[in-house]
């Protein structure tokens, strides 16, 4: 097994020192070879602080060059970096720390000053190795710039770290429960580098424009210059198209990564003002099913040799799984979708194994008593690759659930594998491609059978008029009303009980033609329905499942 992931920054600073590897939002950078030095520097000062390893250190810093140099100090330093999203709300996030115990803080001002307001409540008793990333606080503590001048004094202390040894812990956005933190080995992280490395085709010397953060950290790795956007993270749907293109012009970017919101924004204002943009050769898309309308723009704006837009599928803890381009999508598989066959998402990663299994919920201890799909057959995605975790942290319980042992091992790794059930529904075709027709947990169970979200939201998101669909029960568990909420296009929100009465009718026939929707009697209204807050596209159909229950008077 690979070791340090921070050994990866090492090798791209002694192959390629005088190439940028960040550039902030102003223009400040720092070649591989300073961003490896400051690494260092960061390692020492930490460790004169009494950084050791396996610490559990929270890391809640904006995006940019100090993010990227702490995580891979603290990669380097051997210890547990913390990761958890600011947008999933001050409730989520208290219960995420109150599972890690933190035992200490790298981050921005106002954290550290509710650590330090909070400091007698159970969570920040442990936290005793804090840093200020940003102005400086009185009695809080050293700053960014204190540590790297301690850390200007000594070399920093080795530490040997092997590949199975802890690395990260991620939490899930919560989308569809509480976010749960999945446990990252160094090993993980250096294959999720060489799937996404080879898949793609990425050089050293591109230059990407990551709209979400962690996927900065993969271009140090590979020798990529990471271009930092001028952006909220936390709201790609609501980015500045403007922005984003006057830095990927000033920069030749090559690549960018982004949600299917994210590139919805962009993708429109380009297709507006007749903008194309040819440095770019491959864009990158992930967090949701990317909507055809998505991918149609794109396939317009991306005009450069082979360029595309790719859909990379996978999960939290098993990241990637399966990829497709937009242009194959378009001219194979999108056809299929508008009928309800789901969303292609492609063929596995290159040794990336899937497998549909009947669909349950409780647990299921060994491949060998779960009971296989055939081809064409909807049930349980589940993955196996060397990039896919093993467990959550201190979730016993709820790794009991999404895992299932195998007992072949991986080379250079005797431990037994397991396999990810993702948590989503689809289905294997014959050509060996994968299709995704929902989440588990958004199957409506009504008297004639299930129904799966995407596949039936699909055939309503043919109305012109129509931005997005979801489908909601309502009603007894086992027997449940299905209910298709409608997000309008902008200007298109019907206004008057004559408009809402017409649109509804022109839906129902839409729904009527397929015997996928054919049962469905309701539809509502929506002017904007609740997204999720990492990637501002999943549907949070719980939320959307009481609204209207309660519209409906079925509560």
């Amino acid at each position: 097994m690979s070791g340090n992931i921070a050994d990866r920054l090492r090798e791209s600073a002694v192959a390629w020192p005088e190439r940028a590897a960040v550039i902030d939002q102003r223009e400040n950078r720092r070649t591989f070879a300073e961003l490896d030095r400051e690494v260092d520097q960061l390692v020492a000062g930490l460790q004169s602080l009494g950084l050791t390893p396996g610490r559990r250190i929270v890391l809640m810093v904006r995006p940019g060059i100090e993010f990227i140099a702490l995580t891979f100090a603290l990669f380097r330093a051997g210890a547990i970096v913390i990761l958890i999203d600011p947008g999933m709300g001050r409730t989520n996030i208290f219960r995420c720390l109150e599972e890690v115990e933190p035992e200490g803080f790298v981050a921005i001002p106002v954290v550290q000053l509710i650590r330090w307001w909070k400091r007698r409540e159970k969570v920040f008793r442990s936290a005793r190795l804090n840093v200020t990333v940003g102005m400086r606080i009185p009695g809080f503590g050293p700053t960014y710039g204190d540590i790297l001048k301690l850390g200007g004094v000594h070399p920093p202390k080795p530490v040997s770290v092997a590949g199975s040894d802890p690395a990260a812990v991620i939490f899930t956005s919560g989308s569809t429960g509480p976010p749960k933190g999945v446990a990252y080995e160094h090993g993980m992280f250096g294959a999720q580098v060489e799937l996404i490395q080879r898949q793609y085709g990425i050089e050293p010397g591109e230059v990407d424009l990551p709209g979400f953060p962690l996927f900065g950290l993969f271009n140090a790795a590979m020798g990529v210059t990471t271009v930092v956007p001028d952006m909220n993270p936390t709201r790609p749907a609501q980015v500045d198209p403007v922005k984003i293109l006057r830095a990927i012009e000033r920069h030749g970017v090559t690549q960018a990564f982004g949600s299917p919101a994210f590139w919805n924004r962009v993708g429109r204002y380009c297709d507006e003002h007749r903008i194309t943009l040819p440095t770019i050769r491959r864009a990158l898309s992930a967090g949701g099913p990317v909507p055809n309308h998505v991918l149609e723009r794109m396939a317009r704006v991306l005009n450069g040799p082979n360029a595309d837009l790719f859909t990379p599928y996978g999960a939290t803890e098993s990241l990637p799984a399966a990829s497709i381009g937009g242009r194959e999508v378009l001219s194979s598989t999108a056809a299929r979708t508008r009928k309800g066959a789901g969303t292609c998402v492609g063929r596995p990663f290159p040794e990336i194994e899937i497998r549909i299994i009947r669909i349950t919920d409780g647990p299921v201890a060994a491949l060998d008593v779960a009971e296989a799909c055939g081809p064409g057959e909807i049930g349980e995605i589940i993955v196996r690759g060397r990039s896919v975790t093993r467990e959550y942290f201190r979730r016993p319980e709820a790794t009991a659930v999404a895992k299932i042992a195998d007992p072949r091992s991986f080379p250079g790794d005797d431990r037994p594998s397991v396999w990810h059930r993702i948590g989503d529904v689809g289905y294997i075709d014959g050509e060996g491609l994968l299709w995704f027709c929902g989440r588990k947990a958004h199957i409506v169970h009504t008297r004639l059978g299930s129904m799966y979200s995407v596949c039936c939201e699909a055939i309503f998101e043919t109305h012109p008029h129509v931005y997005r669909a979801a489908l909601v029960g309502i009603g007894d568990v086992s027997d449940e009303a299905p209910v298709i909420v409608i997000e309008p296009e902008a200007g298109k929100f019907p206004e008057t009980p004559a408009a809402v009465a017409a649109f509804r009718d022109e839906l129902l026939r839409l729904g009527a033609g397929s015997p996928l929707t054919s049962c469905i009697r309701e539809v509502m209204f929506h002017r904007s329905l609740p997204v999720d807050t990492r990637h501002n596209v999943k549907i949070q159909r719980e939320a959307l499942k009481e609204w209207a229950a309660a519209v409906s008077g079925r509560r």
